[in-house]
């Protein structure tokens, strides 16, 4: 399961600072979309499971990949239509 952190939320399972995070979000470590999301101009939240497996994969990217690629499958917007008639 996927669900999205606060950077104090995240500090405080994964040990790391807030500016960590800021450059990892800067550099192009984390991708945004798929490690955090804008909310707005003041609130950025962090999927607390890809990071997770990103600490834990970090030197085999490809491993990092399936998790990434797992995660957007598992997205709403990914799943099949149902058939049928269309809601008006």
């Amino acid at each position: 399961m996927n669900y999205f952190v606060s950077k104090k939320q995240l500090s405080e399972k994964i040990g790391l600072s807030p500016e960590t995070f800021k450059r990892y979000r800067l550099t192009g470590i984390w991708e945004e979309g798929i490690h955090w999301q804008r909310i707005n101009s003041r609130t950025t939240l962090y999927n607390l499971t890809l990071i997770l497996d990103w600490i834990a994969n970090r030197y085999d990217p490809q491993v990092h990949k399936r998790a990434i690629d797992t995660y957007l499958q598992s997205l709403p917007s990914n799943q099949p239509q149902k058939k049928g008639r269309k809601a008006n």
